[in-house]
């Protein structure tokens, strides 16, 4: 009797887990779903026709692009499961807390333990789907030649790794506050912050094999970051895992260094475990009504008004704009998180620059810091900004306050306009940050570092030897005009999703997937397209805000043709900005405009107003 017993046990916090099984035969059901692994499918199918394209047919030709292709594929699966994981996961108690069910999930005989694992399982269920589903088409690129039979179980070895450290702290996440969905923001700041300071620490810790080598070493920053890991594990001719004589060194320093894929294994199994144990004696919580309002900064923020009256607020002329505003900062927190954000970058790229001036950093590890650090931020904007617009409507459908809108004699037009306006007002300080930190740099370079010198480096740029500054002044100059405008679009495409959505995690995964996708797109054919043209490579550059920050920062290698012309160079800057900002203002009124005629229809329609 006791070995049965202990088999139910095990068996119910995963296979049998009624909560896990609840929400695969729910999610099984829905075409949204399939959707998203139709798409899914799709981009990794058209990834790898376009990179098998290519001149020559010989077996040695085709056995290069079928490795490309593979190398491109897992890249892109790590990156997309970065993307979506944390969105299915945080819906796992979200979509729990929303409707009122976690009083009567609490009730039932599920341990804490169960209701985690099964939230885990359950969720994970969908992302191991995807990861199933690319098995052919990596399987196929094997039949090219180039591609080892490890390098595929090693990819998805990985990916599903990132997806099980990604789930555990979205769960962990999602029961730490009781707005689950809010915790997605969360998690990105994190995640992207996560993953750009390790990428920067592994550039600039890197040790080539032989001096004058372009392979280096793995660094102790390897086993931390997927993408590190994968790329040792695919690009061996240029980032190969040390080697070590016998009894050279420790078994840990053996593991850390010499295989980087099984320490990241046994690293990503202990934060696991360590995230799903807090969150099992947390669970109980989450249907605390008094824990969310009784926090230190509550507490802290109620004592400063002595009076203990609630102070009088001023409503503006678009009453959409300010309701969004105070929503989104409702808490001491938000606030808090807002300017703070703020405030770390400035002080960030001052004390970045400050270093370089006292000669800690030189120019070309300042250049890789300041490419990690202005890439991140542009990507935390980026999502932010999705992510913020995609629940504008979405969350007020849910929560029943967009029925008492509708009896209002607010317009459409007017609606949709204040919701962009309070979007901008509550995302403007995270928009701020990449803009300051470059043309921070632009004025450090003008200034020649404050009369220190040393803000260029001599490159060598096609046939000749230039020095290249820090950073371009004019294309620090013009990266705000583009930054906002294509920022614009974002909040628009969010906005067109939570329209057209039923639910939060619907319209976010929709939006962020668009934008991912025009992103993607708009950066491969840039770089592509941008690095070979002479005068108008940098306006291509302008199509895309991190296309642009590479071409800001470093010039000699993506927009390389261009340096070595020099001239034109400010002009094709300013042409390039000028279309862009133009196109994206262009699309993004014409989305407002399509939005507002069919604004009545559609949210009715979803709202359940005939």
């Amino acid at each position: 009797m006791g070995v049965p017993r202990l088999l139910n046990w095990f068996l119910a916090l995963g296979p049998t887990n009624a909560v896990a099984l609840r929400i695969v035969k729910g999610g099984s059901h829905r075409i949204r779903h399939l959707l998203i692994r139709s798409v899914y499918l799709g981009v990794l199918m058209l990834l790898v026709f376009f990179s098998l394209l290519g001149m020559g047919a010989s077996l040695k030709d085709l056995a290069q692009r079928g490795a490309s292709a593979f190398t491109l594929m897992s890249f892109g699966q790590v990156a997309a499961i970065c993307l979506l994981t944390p969105i299915f996961m945080a819906g796992a108690i979200a979509q729990e807390s929303n409707p009122k069910t976690w009083e009567i999930l609490l009730t039932t005989p599920l341990s804490s333990l169960q209701i985690i694992l099964g939230n885990l399982c359950g969720r994970l269920f969908f992302v191991v789907a995807l990861l199933l589903a690319t098995l052919p088409l990596f399987i196929m690129t094997q039949i090219f030649g180039g591609v080892r039979s490890g390098s595929v179980v090693a990819s998805l070895q990985i990916s599903f790794l990132a997806a099980l450290v990604m789930g555990a702290i979205s769960i962990a996440l999602s029961v730490l506050r009781n707005a689950g969905k809010r915790s997605i923001f969360v998690f990105y700041v994190v995640m992207v912050s996560y993953l750009a300071a390790t990428s920067a620490f592994d550039r600039v810790a890197r040790d080539p094999i032989t001096v004058g080598s372009n392979a280096s070493w793995t660094t102790a920053w390897t086993p931390l970051n997927p993408f590190l890991t994968l790329e040792s594990v695919l690009l061996t001719n240029h980032y190969r895992p040390q080697e070590f004589a016998q009894n050279e060194a420790g078994p840990f320093r053996r593991l850390w260094f010499g295989d980087p894929l099984r320490a990241q294994t046994y690293l990503s199994f202990v934060v696991v475990l360590t995230f799903i144990l807090y969150a099992t004696l947390r669970v109980r919580l989450v249907g605390s009504r008094t824990e969310a309002n009784n926090t230190w900064l509550s507490r802290f923020m109620r004592r400063l008004n002595s009076k203990n009256q609630r102070v009088p607020r001023h409503v503006w002329r678009n009453p959409i704009a300010w309701w969004e505003v105070n929503l989104r900062l409702a808490t001491p927190m938000a606030r808090l998180l807002r300017w703070g954000f703020l405030i770390f970058g400035c002080v960030l790229v001052a004390v970045i620059l400050a270093m370089h001036r006292g000669g800690f950093l030189n120019t070309s590890v300042l250049r890789i810091v300041l490419t990690a650090v202005v890439i991140s931020e542009v990507l935390l904007a980026v999502l932010l900004a999705a992510g913020v617009s995609a629940t504008a409507v979405s969350r007020e459908r849910e929560d029943g306050s967009l029925d008492v809108l509708l009896t209002t004699p607010i317009q459409p037009g007017e609606y949709l306009s204040g919701k962009l306006r309070g979007l901008i007002t509550v995302l403007w300080p995270m928009i701020a940050v990449p803009s300051i930190t470059l043309l921070m740099c632009a004025l450090y370079v003008l200034s020649n570092a404050m009369g220190a010198g040393g803000v260029t480096t001599p490159e060598i740029v096609g046939t000749s030897k230039i020095d290249v500054p820090l950073v371009l002044p004019i294309a620090a100059s013009v990266f705000p005009f583009v930054l906002t405008a294509f920022l614009a679009f974002v909040g628009m495409t969010g906005l067109s999703w939570s329209i057209k959505s039923k639910g939060v995690i619907g319209s976010m995964i929709g939006a962020i997937g668009i934008i991912v996708a025009v992103m993607t797109t708009i950066g491969l054919c840039g770089a592509a397209s941008g690095g070979s043209l002479n005068l108008f490579g940098p306006a291509i550059s302008c199509l895309s805000p991190l296309n642009l920050v590479l071409a800001t920062v470093t010039p000699a290698e993506s927009i390389p043709a261009s340096m070595e012309l020099q001239s034109g160079l400010t002009a094709s800057f300013i042409l390039g900005a000028t279309l862009s900002v133009a196109l994206y203002v262009a699309v993004t009124i014409g989305m407002k405009a399509a939005m507002q005629r069919t604004f009545m229809m559609t949210v009715r329609r979803l709202s359940g107003l005939k």
